[in-house]
């Protein structure tokens, strides 16, 4: 079942209605039988990006093909409530269980609701998420963060900023169904509060775009504290007329990574930095609606010094989260104009519960204790 085009989200000028469903057709495309959506044809499956890509497919008319893929998803889930890491042809590949792809299901079945105020559905996935979510808040650690796995005793700045965006959706539901989940809401006050004033105890991966942009994104940073931070570091990631890069070292912007700031800056209301940056990656698009992962830039002195090709696609693949990540931007930036769903402002967080700043027994460290707190290298 698809929806008219003139239900669908746009950004006059930039993206059309009728790109946003070609778009839309090229995830379903890519879509396994049983309802998974790969990174790509033939690539593994992971549960954030196959729930982003539902989330997509639903704004971009395909309401079929969006409740087949949360379809698929109950028998991947374990008795303790978690989602395996890598899942490739319906098999895990990678049993482990990673914290932000088991919580973002809560946001998937919370914008399913926005979109189309379906109860039953709300209901039928609700043990689902609840059963995540505990699993989820059982493995946060003394000063707030969340660890990555139960084996690997390190959070992940991006992935927790994420499953606090998951657990004030968890909580929005719960108070939809009236299933009050108090937990979630302590163990999210304690989450944003570490994402706010504990940045320096997550891992560092402070070379990727994402650890810079997603405080801001997952809604833990706002206000001047968001502006400052975007800021801080804008002149690393930003390449004008490109995009962002995926790394602050190397010459290469990535789709889904540009979108994404662009849904931060749009929640911060900075409307004019977010269209000029969904404009300018969309030079990653084809006619047909797909849409290559990034683009390698430089002269040919850069090629010449690095002795690798430049002005080129890579990796040479089309992705479905890039896909789902423009199309996501587009119902965002679409509502300043009217051309939106009702789930548009799914990041922006305008539906979902406020957490209290919780650092009273949180158990952080002092500043002197801080260089003391172990951290994992590899």
């Amino acid at each position: 079942m698809s929806e008219p085009l003139a239900r669908l989200p746009y950004v006059e000028g930039v993206v059309s209605a009728e790109q946003v469903a070609a778009t839309a057709a090229s995830i379903v495309a890519m879509q396994e039988p049983w309802g998974a959506v790969p990174w790509t044809v033939g690539e593994h499956v992971d549960m954030w990006n196959h729930v982003e890509a539902a989330m997509a497919m639903l704004v971009g008319g395909e309401v079929e093909a969006a409740e087949r893929a949360y379809a698929w998803m109950p028998a991947l889930q374990r008795p303790d409530g978690s989602f395996p890491m890598k899942i490739v042809n319906g098999v895990p590949e990678d049993e482990r269980g990673d914290v932000n792809m088991t919580a973002y299901l809560a946001v998937g079945v919370w914008h399913h609701w926005l979109v189309r105020r379906d109860s039953g559905f709300v209901r039928r996935y609700w043990p689902i998420v609840r059963a995540a979510l505990d699993w989820v808040v059982s493995q946060q650690v003394a000063w707030g963060g969340i660890n990555w796995t139960p084996t690997e005793d390190f959070c992940l700045l991006t992935g927790n900023s994420s499953i606090y965006h998951s657990l004030r959706a968890g909580v929005a539901l719960a108070d939809l169904l009236d299933d009050p989940q108090p937990e979630w809401e302590l163990a999210g006050g304690r989450l944003g509060h570490a994402v706010r004033a504990h940045r320096d105890l997550f891992e560092d991966k402070s070379t990727y775009s994402m650890d810079w942009y997603y405080p801001v994104l997952g809604g833990a940073v706002r206000g001047r504290a968001a502006f400052e931070l975007l800021d801080s570091r804008w002149d690393d990631f930003v390449v004008p007329g490109l995009g962002i890069r995926c790394v602050d070292t190397n010459p290469w912007v990535t789709g889904a990574e540009t979108c994404e700031l662009a849904m931060a800056l749009d929640l911060l209301g900075d409307h004019r930095r977010a269209l000029t940056l969904l404009r300018d990656m969309q030079h990653l698009r084809e006619d047909d609606g797909r849409y290559w992962t990034g683009w390698v830039y430089g002269d040919a002195a850069d090629e010449a010094a690095a002795g690798e090709p430049r002005n080129v696609h890579w990796p040479v693949e089309h992705t479905t989260y890039t896909a789902a990540a423009m199309i996501l931007a587009v119902d965002a930036l679409g509502e300043s104009s009217g051309h939106s769903t009702p789930g548009s402002g799914i990041m922006r967080g305008t539906s979902l519960a406020h957490f209290a700043e919780l650092a009273l027994e949180c158990g952080c460290p002092s500043a002197d204790a801080v260089s003391s707190v172990p951290r994992h290298t590899s």
